[in-house]
């Protein structure tokens, strides 16, 4: 479908007229940098060119209404601006009514309701984002239409992650939303989360490309492990601080780690420290060499990325091992890791150019005889963050 067509369809469900308008946000891949976001850390993600569309128009009186595109038959989700509590029955539509319930909370209320339509490209469950897009997308439709103009795209990050955190209940880091609505082309983020600060660094692979491999389990971070292992994190933080004056897990070096890790008297907590420390510093390392056309060094970093979350931060899954396994036995295969929060979803690859048909039949046809499941493969590029269309 494309944005023609949804606003077609936006047409034949609340009917024409009026000042109708049109949206999109990306979704994200991560290359490094993961489950850092909400240790004080760094991450290293990019918006894709894959995303979210969405149109909407403003109405006369205090419903807000959703619908999408990608549901057959589907219903309008329907909710008021003077009852904005969470109903596990909206489904999908929480998370645009979370961002609504956001605004609201922070002293931005809504004098009318809308009507709004979404189609999305992005794989739900895949790790690459679909809720962070849904939720910046919401946050730009309600900036355009209500005239939020002192917002900027950083806010609209926050209130996503807000919204995600206290609406939806996955208390999520703000790396998504920050990468969805803060991309630029050809760039990927270096974002250091501890303060927000951060820089663009211009992602030149003129010998290989960026490659997703959707493993087809499909990821429900609310679901209890994603928190559970952010509550792990603020244990070790809070034991750690008896020995050492830190605000984050990313304000230790490795050395200083291993120097008071004794604090930490779980051993299973003691591994998700570990992970969050040294995925920082291969962040660090992996931007540099990066920066200076080390794009061995770069992959090395990442498999190294992966071993972590797989053995001390235990957010893989069988299935994503095999898709690593394989594609770190295919020549050309510069480094691969499983991407986004984990328990499913895809893996990250950078191929050489020469190598990428070769992925994806060897690891393809090495998947589907392992697991019994076709895995999906996207050759991506690197789009810009969340806006309304012209």
């Amino acid at each position: 479908m494309n944005i023609q067509e949804l606003r077609e369809k936006f047409n034949e469900v609340y009917g024409e007229g009026g000042d109708i308008r049109e949206y999109f946000a990306p979704g994200r891949v991560n290359l490094i940098g993961e489950h850092t976001d909400y240790n004080g850390g760094h991450v290293f993600p990019c918006a894709l060119t894959i995303g979210t569309y969405g149109v909407a128009r403003k109405r006369d009186d205090d419903k807000v209404c959703f619908m999408s595109a990608n549901i057959d038959n589907a219903r309008v989700t329907e909710a008021s601006l003077s009852d904005l509590e969470y109903n596990k029955a909206n489904g999908w539509a929480n998370y645009p009514l979370g961002v609504v319930w956001a605004f609201d909370k922070k002293g931005m209320k809504l004098d009318k309701g809308f009507d709004m339509i979404i189609w999305g490209n992005i794989p739900n469950g895949s790790g690459l984002s679909s809720s962070a897009s849904l939720e910046v997308l919401t946050g730009v439709i309600l900036q355009d239409l209500y005239g939020f103009d002192k917002l900027t795209m950083t806010d609209l990050a926050l209130i996503g992650q807000y919204s995600e955190n206290n609406y939806n209940g996955c208390n999520c880091g703000i790396m998504d939303q920050f990468a969805v609505a803060n991309g630029k082309k050809d760039f990927a983020i270096f974002l250091d989360t501890s303060d927000l600060s951060y820089e663009y660094a211009n992602i030149n692979l003129p010998d290989a490309k960026i490659v997703i491999t959707n493993s087809k389990v499909k990821h429900s971070l609310v679901d209890g492990k994603y928190n559970e292992r952010r509550q792990e994190c603020a244990k070790a933080l809070e034991q750690l601080q008896t020995v050492v004056d830190i605000e984050s897990l990313g304000d230790l070096t490795d050395e200083e780690f291993e120097k008071y890790k004794s604090a930490i008297t779980d051993p299973e907590v003691l591994k998700r420290a570990k992970h969050a420390v040294a995925e920082n510093q291969r962040t660090i390392k992996a931007v540099k060499a990066l920066a200076d056309n080390d794009v061995v060094t770069f992959g090395q970093l990442m498999n190294q990325s992966h071993i972590s979350l797989r053995d001390d931060y235990k957010v893989s899954c069988e299935e994503v091992d095999v898709l690593v396994d394989l594609a770190w036995s295919v020549d050309g295969v510069i480094g691969s890791r499983i991407t986004g929060g984990g328990f499913g979803g895809c893996t990250v690859s950078i191929v050489k150019n020469e190598a990428v048909d070769n992925f994806v039949k060897t690891v393809g046809d090495g998947y589907k005889e392992k697991t019994g499941i076709e895995a999906e493969f996207y050759i991506v590029d690197i789009g810009d963050g969340a806006r309304r269309l012209s």
